[in-house]
């Protein structure tokens, strides 16, 4: 029996004030972008959150329990979905109820912690699985870390946590010659299983199905099954992971995405040898093939599968390590305010919009970007980022 397991990516940032200038800082301490966070959170949710959602619903009852999935979403999205539409977190928990879902563990606010602070990405990690059995009534079994980024380090740091699996890009540079449609043991670990994502399959979905200078375009329903079925006899289990925003948003519904994905589980199981099933059902009767030894960061990010789309450039790296530098104060000060503004404030998407790689990904850094230029991103990220380090210099001085 070969495995399918299908896991969405469900994440909309806090996004700044765009405006929020130097003559701003020690004045006002107003950052978010209230109505951009709610037009947007709406308008995926009219297009992806809401019908995806419905039709998941429908295609488990239609199957009877045999088409499963599996969702990461981020705290920080299920907090605007609190705020702003609380009809598309409803419609999880039905999808929860259903006992064919799998929700995934990662950090609250989407950041890249472990790359800066291992303490601070427990917290974090202990905070969505909180939030987690909140909404939903689960504890994680299974983790993915923002973005997929992974290595050994991480590996062992999420076993130490009492996760039983963890996901990961299937990158070239990791697996050579190896397939990633096995289950693998991340090097230095005894328990926690891997499952790597593959990433020809699911970018043939999430990038390239609407793509009319493809040459495998159309992807239909019949001709991706074929490519799905052709695994047999050369693996166990086929991951297919992608962000949700796929379904309607980033692949628009007069593309047929929805019509595909209606069609998909039928063209599967169709091969009584294939089945689906979520993460953590398979990493839990599937063996490893071997051992995954990845010393350096991965990530599903750009062709070069690594941090770069987040750290690498100055303005980048001096974003990151200030605000991280803020850790030991913000949490010394006790202000639930002022400490969940910082967490905001890691969220990888800020780091993503100073990115400078204009070339073979600069289209999809730009699709995701708010800000017209890298340099307006860093300018305003730091204009925040100074004005909360000024509150706190303040705190300090009352304190004293």
């Amino acid at each position: 029996m070969i495995s399918v397991c299908f896991y969405f990516q469900v994440h909309q940032p806090m996004r700044l004030d765009k405006n929020y200038s130097f003559f701003q800082m020690g004045r006002s301490h107003h950052y978010r972008d209230e109505a951009a966070n709610r037009d947007i959170m709406r308008k995926v949710a009219d297009k992806c959150y809401l019908p995806a959602n419905r039709m998941m619903l429908d295609l488990i009852e239609l199957h009877k329990g045999k088409f499963r999935i599996s969702y990461a979403i981020t705290g920080v999205a299920m907090e605007q979905f609190q705020e702003f539409c609380p009809e598309v977190l409803d419609s999880f928990r039905d999808l929860a109820d259903t006992g064919c879902v799998e929700f995934i563990g990662e950090t609250h606010y989407h950041s890249l912690a472990f790359l800066f602070s291992k303490e601070e990405f427990r917290r974090q990690v202990r905070m969505h699985s909180r939030i987690l059995e909140e909404f939903f009534g689960i504890k994680p079994v299974t983790f993915r870390n923002t973005e997929l980024i992974y290595n050994n380090d991480l590996a062992l740091e999420i076993e130490k946590m009492g996760y039983k699996a963890i996901l990961a890009e299937g990158a070239d540079q990791v697996l050579g010659w190896r397939s990633p449609n096995f289950v693998y043991q991340p090097a230095g670990c005894s328990k926690l299983k891997a499952l790597l994502k593959n990433y020809r399959l699911s970018d043939d979905v999430a990038f390239r199905f609407s793509d009319r200078g493809w040459s495998e375009w159309p992807v239909t329903v019949e001709k991706y099954a074929d490519w799905v079925h052709k695994v047999a006899g050369s693996g166990e289990i086929i991951n297919l992971f992608m962000d949700y925003e796929t379904i309607g948003e980033h692949q628009w519904a007069d593309t047929g995405i929805f019509d595909f994905f209606r069609k998909l589980p039928e063209a599967v199981l169709s091969r009584g040898d294939f089945a689906f099933e979520t993460p953590g059902e398979a990493a839990a009767h599937l063996d490893p093939m071997a051992q995954l030894d990845v010393p350096y960061f991965t990530s599903w990010a750009d062709l070069e599968r690594d941090v770069t789309a987040w750290l690498g450039n100055p303005m980048q790296d001096q974003a990151a390590e200030l605000a991280y530098a803020l850790e030991d104060k913000v949490l010394d000060s006790g202000d639930e305010d002022i400490i969940a503004t910082w967490r905001e404030l890691l969220t990888s998407d800020h780091f993503y919009y100073m990115c400078t790689k204009w070339f073979s990904d600069g289209d999809v850094h730009k699709y995701f970007n708010p800000y017209e230029t890298p340099h307006q991103a860093f300018i305003t990220y730091m204009n925040v980022l100074n004005d909360l380090a000024l509150r706190l210099d303040g705190a300090d001085r009352r304190q004293g």
